[in-house]
């Protein structure tokens, strides 16, 4: 009787504890939809928006005009492509489909690519960041570091007020490509440093929207390639990324050479 029972709880505990997985799962997800409605519909609607404007105002536009809603369109594709790439990766990071494609970079082309890219959003912030001639190339995946910096970055852009400086270091230590990112912002709340690599997580309370994927996937893509990223606060202001890539190295000299 005492076996029966026992068994008997053991299967009702467990049934308990899945109800509670795939209610807390489908909660994930709808958060999710709610916020992919936001975050997809918005730049499409600017995209439609400022088309539409050109289309039948074309003749009254002064050149200043034209060039403010090509830029509005600008970013707005930059931020559609930016949530369907989140998407496609956390889709890969999910299914485990992840293998790295390893060669031969110099991580200040990578840095300063990235930082070309978020230009168009970058307008009322400034980022810092002065190549390190000494770097040796590094053996990595130069598709997802330049994800990793990407989504690090665009977090900083959207939460820091603006005229905030960014701040972006590259140096090797031990056997390690160290890139750190740091903002004069308003840093993170404590109990917010380990959960904002969760799925979906966003700090309560904050101005912009977004999914909560930006981090998360910068932090699977981190561990893909055996790294680490560790997010703390400044004592000064502000909050300090610090990604570390286990990478095998080579000076372009002796790389040139081989």
């Amino acid at each position: 009787m005492n076996a029966v029972f026992t068994t008997k709880i053991r299967k009702a505990e467990a049934l308990s504890r899945k109800r509670k997985e795939r209610e807390k799962e489908i909660k994930l997800y709808n958060t999710l939809l709610n916020s992919l409605s936001h975050e997809l519909k918005t730049p499409i609607s600017t995209i439609i928006g400022a088309i539409d404007m050109l289309k039948e105002n074309s003749q009254k536009l002064t050149l200043s005009n034209k060039a403010d809603l090509h830029l509005e369109i600008e970013k707005a594709g930059h931020r559609l492509n930016r949530q369907v790439s989140n998407l496609l990766n956390m889709s890969r990071l999910e299914s485990e489909f992840i293998k790295l494609q390893l060669d031969w970079y110099d991580v200040n082309e990578i840095i300063h690519s990235v930082i070309q890219f978020n230009q168009p959003e970058a307008e009322d912030h400034t980022i810092v960041f002065e190549a390190n001639e000494e770097l040796p190339l590094f053996k990595i995946d130069a598709v997802l570091l330049e994800h990793i910096l990407q989504n690090i970055i665009n977090n900083a852009l959207q939460y820091t007020p603006a005229n905030s400086t960014i701040r972006i270091e590259a140096f090797h230590r031990s056997n390690n490509c160290v890139i750190t990112i740091a903002d004069d912002g308003k840093g993170f709340p404590e109990e917010a440093l380990t959960k904002v690599f969760d799925k979906f997580y966003r700090v309560p309370h904050t101005a912009s929207g977004g999914t909560g994927l930006g981090l998360s996937i910068a932090m699977g893509f981190a561990q893909a390639h055996n790294g680490s990223l560790i997010l703390e606060n400044l004592e000064s202001g502000g909050a300090l990324f610090t990604l570390s890539l286990p990478a095998e190295i080579a000076h372009p000299n002796s790389y040139k050479n081989a």
